[in-house]
């Protein structure tokens, strides 16, 4: 079964230290599972990918035409970039993340999907904070730095925990009708804003999203835990531009 534990990379970022790592469950056969640590703090695990791979589905389920041009707000493991780019419609992939470590274990392909971004010609790493391009003036700035002012079909984002639950205190104030709104700049008319929580329906965040958006809605995505026996859930909000 070879190595039941192996750390690949730990490297300081501006965050703290982020760690790679790959682990073998014996109860659960002989699969690779890769694990990624903030300091102390889990984050994320190929054995619960289900609502990173719906947040591409159910909002790019909700964009209109084809040609679409899609930001992806935070990489991580690459479960939501490579399942948009599993959409035929998509002929543009922008992936925003904050931590060049993370960038570069996928450029370097020590994750799984590394090779599959890597190969994918329609794929570009954007290495900055979503959250600081997200509210950039579009005319001089925003997510694509080749291209400033231009606008996309769909924002699909997955960084923090949820609405409440940060990674990091900088981004509270994203979560606000001022920066949403701002965020808002760079989408098409009708383009569609999707973001994943690890908790459920947030009351104050729907208020928000409905002061901006049309077309507001959270769906549940549930799967299955092992650790704990039973069925657990992430959440995807999604919601519309008006045009």
């Amino acid at each position: 079964m070879g190595l039941l534990f192996e750390q690949i990379d730990s490297q300081p970022s501006v965050i703290g230290e982020i760690t790679l790592r790959r682990r073998k469950i014996p109860a659960l056969g002989d699969r690779d599972i890769y694990e990624v640590k903030l300091g102390e703090e889990f984050l994320m695990s190929s054995m619960f990918v289900d609502a990173e791979v719906a947040l591409s589905d159910i909002g790019l389920g909700e964009t209109d035409g084809d040609n679409l041009s899609v930001v992806v707000g935070g990489l991580g493991l690459g479960y939501t970039a490579v399942a948009a780019l599993k959409h035929q419609r998509v002929s543009e992939l922008l992936v925003v993340e904050y931590l060049q470590p993370v960038i570069g274990w996928h450029q370097q392909e020590l994750v799984p999907l590394g090779k599959d971004l890597n190969a994918d010609p329609r794929n570009r790493y954007i290495h900055g904070s979503f959250f600081d391009l997200a509210i950039a003036d579009p005319q001089t700035g925003g997510f694509d730095p080749e291209s400033p002012g231009k606008q996309f079909d769909a924002i699909l984002l997955d960084i923090d925990h949820s609405p409440r639950a940060l990674l990091h205190d900088s981004s509270a104030s994203f979560y606000s009708t001022e920066n949403i709104t701002l965020m808002a700049r760079q989408l098409k008319p009708r383009g569609v804003f999707a973001m994943w929580s690890n908790e459920g329906e947030d009351d104050e965040f729907m208020a928000v999203l409905r002061d901006v958006f049309i077309d507001v809605d959270c769906h549940v995505v549930s799967f299955f835990n092992p650790f704990q026996n039973k069925e657990s859930f992430n959440t995807v909000y999604v919601a519309r531009k008006p045009g």
